[in-house]
């Protein structure tokens, strides 16, 4: 991809498999980020790229990542961090005069701009603000694609096939009550468009969906903040605050159900569990005024200058005493207590020996690496208190199309549907709903896309008229 698309990766050195403990986990080299890219290089095209969610930029429209929020929480430290946060900013502001957000994109936003160019440097033809209705059959197979726009409907033929790549069902209430657990209760941090339509054409044709998954969506804890003027702000809680020191989660009898550093998968997996026996969603995290102060919670950032729009909503909970707190919560005080005393005392000794977090070398790359004796473990003893509600969502769906190694879908006698592949979230998880790493989504999803290429622009595909 580097060789023949404007896609460009940065190794990461150190970054710790999610079950860093387990046999075979590596501790860096198998995670790969998009290089930053320069927006402006898409011209009037950026305005096709999908924004950010809000509550990831900062300045109302400037993209940042761990170095950057380091460097610029940092900037009366030391004369790099200066220099490096006011390139950062004047570059920001230069954008702003000219664009309605940042220029400069990170992350999963850099990967979609750079794979978005390298379609406009071929010349491929992009049909936006269409909605794929049905798929066309005919005897040797798929042979085209219906779609409406405004209104209309029409007919794309297709000569070698299509391939499905709608992002998965996160987006459809019927399947997800049908295949998540407690999805009455369950939040999406998925597009709401990626409804299922995909899978529904594949159906359609006479395929299935993998019914033999772990888990059937990619888990993360999830708040949600209800505004005055009625809108909902979702936030996941992926890895800025539960790993690091002073802050605990526990369920609704106010008693610890994880360790709180795992990865956003293992974290809802627990709450799944948890809520088998004592009420656990939704949980809450706790923590006091020193964290709140130097890590944020939730929607919450470090060092807020005022946190009256967070507790009017009732979003952030607060209370001079843990007492207090868990009267708000309508918790056990004394479960509570007793929770936040044992979290003291593993502050202290450095050791978790309820949950272990802070054993792992996943725990600790996310923790504070300032902070003694272990990065993730930290007192909560400085009022007032605040506590989040969190609840169990995803970031996208696991189940999917049974698809063989060649990404074509396959029908319910397990051979392939001429002419159809699927790719994504769309392809049944090749990890059959666990979560081992980083990635385990765009991993597949561009290994796969490649296949399927290679796969239509092969000799074997036959050309259709």
């Amino acid at each position: 991809m580097e060789a023949h698309t404007a896609l460009q990766f940065v190794p990461r050195a150190v970054s710790p498999d999610y079950q860093s403990d387990l046999e075979g986990a590596a501790m860096g080299g198998r995670t790969i980020d998009p290089a930053p890219f320069d927006g402006r290089e898409l011209g009037e095209d950026f305005a096709l790229l999908r924004n950010p969610l809000q509550e990831f930029l900062v300045f109302g429209g400037m993209m940042v990542g761990r170095k950057d929020i380091d460097t610029l929480l940092g900037a009366t430290t030391s004369w790099e961090k200066f220099r490096d946060s006011a390139a950062l900013l004047l570059r920001y502001g230069a954008d702003r005069l000219r664009y309605p957000r940042g220029t400069r994109l990170l992350m999963g936003n850099a990967m979609a701009a750079r794979l978005l160019k390298s379609a406009l440097d071929r010349n491929i033809a992009l049909r936006t603000q269409t909605a794929a209705v049905k798929l066309i059959r005919d005897a040797g197979g798929i042979a085209g694609l219906e779609v409406e726009r405004d209104g209309a409907r029409r007919r794309i033929g297709a000569r070698r096939g299509v391939v499905l790549a709608t992002g998965g069902f996160p987006g459809n209430a019927s399947l997800r009550a049908e295949m998540l657990p407690y999805a009455d209760q369950h939040y999406s941090m998925a597009p709401a468009g990626n409804a299922g339509d995909g899978l529904r054409m594949a159906l359609e044709a006479g395929a299935s969906i993998a019914a033999d998954n772990i888990g059937n969506a990619f888990w993360t804890p999830v708040s949600v903040m209800r505004t005055a003027d009625g809108r909902e702000i979702r936030f996941p809680h992926l890895i800025l605050d539960r790993q690091k020191p002073g802050v605990i989660a526990v369920n609704q009898r106010g008693r610890r159900f994880v360790n709180e550093a795992t990865s956003y998968h293992e974290f809802v997996e627990a709450m799944h569990r948890a809520h088998e026996t004592e009420p656990s969603i939704p949980a809450y995290l706790v923590c006091d005024a020193n964290f709140l102060r130097k890590y944020g919670l939730g929607l919450v950032r470090p060092a807020a200058r005022s946190l009256q729009r967070f507790l009017e909503c009732g979003y952030l909970v607060s209370a001079d005493s843990v007492g207090e707190l868990a009267r708000k919560l309508d918790i056990d005080a004394a479960t509570l207590a007793a929770s936040i005393a044992e979290m003291n005392n593993a502050a202290v000794s450095g050791h978790d020996p309820a949950f272990g977090k802070g054993s792992t070398a996943y725990n600790r790359y996310l923790g504070d690496a300032t902070h003694q004796p272990n990065p993730c473990l930290g007192p909560i003893d400085k009022p007032p208190f605040y506590a989040v509600r969190v609840f169990p969502g995803d970031i996208g769906t696991a189940a999917g199309l049974k698809t063989d190694a060649k990404a074509r879908v396959l029908n319910g006698d397990g051979q392939p549907i001429a002419g159809l592949f699927a790719v994504g979230n769309d392809m049944n998880s090749i990890m059959a709903g666990a979560y081992p790493g980083a990635g385990i989504t765009l991993g597949p999803a561009l290994t796969f896309g490649y296949i399927a290429g290679l796969e239509l622009a092969g000799p074997s595909q036959p050309r259709k008229p």
